[in-house]
């Protein structure tokens, strides 16, 4: 870090003595200065802010005016760039928020992962402001609340997050996860300098989004989503906050703790410390590669969705309750003659008697006509052309970990339902109906 002490022989030949003579209020120091060595968190008199050059001029106490050879500086005043000082006002009002700040006045902090970010807010997911280097320093402003980012088990990080001051003037918001707090009471602070920070706009972009599996993309296209895949929220996260990414697919739940983040082609990136590379075949498909327990190097493609995986959730939930509401308006009771009566809940729960002649063949025995129902199933678009039927209902019956699901047709007498054998359906897609269907209609309890 540089000192910004000189002579203010410019100013004074410019005319602006007598401004800087005049008081324009009190501040405090937010970051150490290295010539003359004054501490963070000590309260300055405040001369004059240049927006122009991007400093104050600020008198210099009294007891940081002696020099190295024990005699007192010839000038009293010295430059400090604008956002390493706050200018408070009245003197009072600067010393009650010296005492406030004065728990973290010494406090900085050094980055242990390159690519570190700084956040606009103290939230994990909130937009990224300033990227740190591995070793950068950066002061602590302020402690924040908000929500731990969380670890690849499931569980919030330790730490805290800090609203964070950089070397050259960034300001946001950082997970002391990945940093290493210290003291420093002024004076030369060792900074690794290191190179220019090379913008990568394809990695800003990638890193700002929330890569999902291929699966819920082919779901997405399909119109057919499944909740309780959705609901997993499967992902591959590359971790900047925590330097610790994690692929969490229904086949792979590894995590990998890396250093850094660096190019390695044309849109392709390895993780320093991990076997580990990703590349962005597209702006919306990501390839990740890694080396298994095995040796053997895999790959898998995730998808950014257009829409937030919980949206999807909330849309697909409206859908089915949507369907479902449809069935139980037309009842809620319906009757057969041969297969019993089927009544609904407006919770989504059913009672069935009366079903006997379905016994084995589709319910494995007497007495488990009770649970609740889905709509979770979707039509294969071939069956759908067909217009035959409305959609597909499951039955979950109590004490029975499958369900027994039928495709469905309501009309102004009743609802037809027809069984659909398991092999008949993959996912939560119904690919055909069952070659020898077992057809039951159900006339409205008012109806009969």
């Amino acid at each position: 870090m540089r000192a910004y002490f000189f002579i203010l022989a410019g100013w004074l030949a410019l005319g602006l003595a007598s401004c800087e003579d005049k008081l324009l209020g009190w501040g405090i120091l937010l970051w150490g200065t290295e010539e003359p060595a004054i501490p963070s968190g000590t309260i300055l008199p405040i001369y004059v802010k240049s927006n122009i050059n991007r400093h104050w001029i600020a008198g210099i106490p009294e007891a940081y005016r002696a020099q190295s050879d024990g005699t007192e500086r010839p000038i009293d005043k010295f430059e400090i760039p604008l956002a390493k000082l706050e200018l408070v006002g009245s003197k009072g009002a600067t010393q009650k928020r010296a005492e406030a700040f004065a728990e973290l006045a010494l406090v900085y902090a050094e980055t242990l992962q390159d690519g570190l970010p700084i956040r606009a807010d103290p939230d994990n997911s909130a937009r990224r402001v300033y990227r740190l280097r591995q070793g950068e320093v950066v002061k602590i402003l302020a402690s924040a609340g908000g929500n731990p980012p969380i670890s690849a088990t499931g569980e919030p990080l330790d730490g805290s997050w800090y609203k964070v001051l950089t070397e050259d003037g960034a300001e946001g918001y950082c997970f002391s996860y990945r940093l290493r707090l210290f003291e420093h009471p002024g004076g030369v602070l060792s900074i690794v300098h290191l190179e220019e920070e090379q913008t990568d706009p394809d990695l800003d972009k990638l890193l700002s989004k929330i890569w999902s599996p291929e699966s819920y993309g082919n779901m997405v296209n399909a119109g057919a989503l499944d909740l309780e895949e959705l609901s997993r929220h499967w992902r591959f996260s590359p971790g900047q906050d925590t330097g610790i990414a994690h692929i969490f697919t229904p086949a792979v739940n590894r995590t990998f703790p890396y250093t850094g983040i660096r190019s390695d082609g044309t849109r392709a990136w390895r993780f320093e410390g991990a076997h580990l590379q990703m590349r962005l075949r597209s702006d919306t498909t990501l390839e990740v590669q890694f080396t298994d327990n095995s040796g053997a190097l895999r790959t898998l493609l995730f998808v950014a969705l257009s829409s937030d995986v919980d949206d999807l959730i909330i849309q697909e939930t409206a859908r089915q309750e949507t369907l479902f509401k449809r069935i139980y308006d037309l009842g809620p009771g319906f009757n057969s003659a041969n297969y019993g009566s089927l009544s609904f809940t407006s919770e989504g729960g059913f009672s069935w008697t009366g079903y006997d002649f379905l016994v084995p063949q589709v319910i494995p025995g007497p007495g488990m006509g009770k649970g609740t129902v889905s709509m979770g199933l979707f039509l294969d678009s071939a069956l759908a052309r067909t217009n035959r039927y409305d959609g597909a209902i499951s039955f979950h019956l109590e004490r029975l970990t499958a369900p027994i699901s039928f495709l469905y047709a309501m009309d102004s007498q009743g609802l037809r339902i027809e069984y659909i054998p398991p092999v008949n359906i993959e996912g939560s897609l119904v690919t055909r109906p069952a070659s020898s269907p077992l057809v039951i209609y159900f006339f409205k309890a008012d109806s009969l």
